[in-house]
């Protein structure tokens, strides 16, 4: 018996022993997989440029084995083009935690012709947490001379399975946030805040992308809300606070010749409020073997937007390039069902297709929206549809 109560001991000792290097090994393992930008140089000051230690703390990330996780605790932190850039070893998901804040240089000229404050390219799993990026980009609105191109102030290029949250975006000096050749892309609880006469402050821009959800997020910016590039598919947007902005818009289209196309986009469950547009397809009056297909609206609120539901296939900005031209764009089976609101302006649904492609397959349910006393109006060139349900103005087509 005492020989077996000794065996016994042994054997829960030896247990005991294991659990201990385990969770120890665990705990080594965790702490070894976060990079905090501080330990390597990184000053929480708002004016020392911390913009080689990020790079240093994202190269060990990336390098890690282990689950990694940058780590930007609270805190102010100068940074200038900063670029980061996989693939990353580890085969989990690359976290970067932003508890902080991220500045740009007060003079914009420190960023060159860079294009971009942040930028993310080739990264397989990343998610970004948290944390605002103040571009200061009132400085560079005022440019009117020898102006470089101007930063976007978070850029995602080429990610798979990409994660954006609770992440706040102000005064950027040009588009906000851009993802372009993304796959699975989620965004969420974002807020992007810029005034609303600051030039092509866009929110988000999508381009060359498939499999982008962006949802729960406030915009209020001084372009765009929302962008919609050649190229993007399989595109949903819900739950979106928009205005002041040009709201959400697919385009503007027919830059080039050849150009992809943009089919797949669900946009519901949106609030325009004092915006320019609210639910826009733009293009160029220029030849282009683009199109826009299968696109849906629904659940949509309009309070005192100035162009509700807007097709505009006649854009030719100072006349450059395209009068007396027709869009090769093709728009075709695009709905709008439950749009509800008031018009800042008497025309609040305006087709205005192209003449050599007509838009084709409009389908209008259930919109009511209003203007002042005298009620909204609508209007359709080369715009062919049907209507159902009450919608008011009444249709065009």
């Amino acid at each position: 018996m005492a020989s077996n109560k000794l065996i016994f001991f042994l054997v829960l000792f030896t247990i005991s022993i294991a659990s201990s290097a385990s969770t120890t090994s665990s705990t080594t393992a965790n702490k070894l997989s976060s990079f905090n930008v501080v330990k390597f140089g990184a000053k929480a000051d708002g004016k020392t440029d911390s913009t080689g230690a990020f790079l240093k703390a994202w190269a060990a990330a990336c390098n890690s084995l282990s689950p990694p996780r940058l780590y930007v605790p609270r805190g102010t932190y100068l940074i200038k083009r900063l670029e980061l850039r996989g693939p990353c070893k580890s085969t989990s998901r690359t976290t970067v935690q932003i508890d902080g804040t991220l500045v740009a240089p007060s003079d914009y000229h420190q960023l060159g012709n860079s294009g971009n404050l942040l930028l993310f390219v080739k990264i397989s799993g990343l998610s970004v947490i948290g944390g605002t990026i103040d571009a200061r980009g009132a400085a560079y609105w005022g440019c009117t001379r020898n102006c470089p191109p101007g930063a976007r102030s978070i850029t995602f290029n080429s990610v798979r399975n990409l994660v954006v949250s609770g992440l706040m975006l102000i005064n950027s000096q040009v588009s906000h946030m851009v993802i372009s050749g993304c796959t699975n892309a989620v965004v969420s609880r974002v807020k992007i805040i810029a005034p609303d006469q600051s030039p092509n402050t866009d929110g988000i821009h999508i381009q060359t992308s498939t499999g982008v959800t962006i949802k729960d997020s406030v915009i209020r910016t001084g372009d765009d809300c929302i962008s919609i590039g050649p190229g993007t598919k399989k595109l949903l947007i819900q739950g979106i606070s928009c205005g002041p902005g040009h709201g959400i818009s697919i385009g503007s289209l027919a830059r080039d010749v050849k150009e992809e196309g943009v089919e797949d986009v669900t946009v519901k469950n949106v609030s325009f409020s004092g915006s320019d547009n609210g639910l826009r397809i733009k293009s160029w009056a220029r030849p282009s073997n683009g199109y826009v297909r299968g696109v849906t609206y629904h659940d949509i609120t309009m309070n005192n937007v100035k162009n509700p539901i807007i097709i505009d296939q006649r854009y030719c900005p100072e006349g450059r390039g395209c009068p007396n031209q027709s869009s090769g764009i093709k728009i075709s089976q695009v709905t709008y069902r439950n749009i509800r609101g008031t018009s800042a302006t008497p025309v609040a649904v305006n087709f205005q297709c192209s003449a050599t492609n007509p838009c084709i397959g409009i389908r209008l349910q259930n919109v009511k929206l209003g203007y002042s006393n005298s009620g909204a109006k609508s209007s359709c060139v080369h715009a062919h549809g049907t209507s159902s349900g009450v919608v008011a103005p009444a249709s065009c087509f």
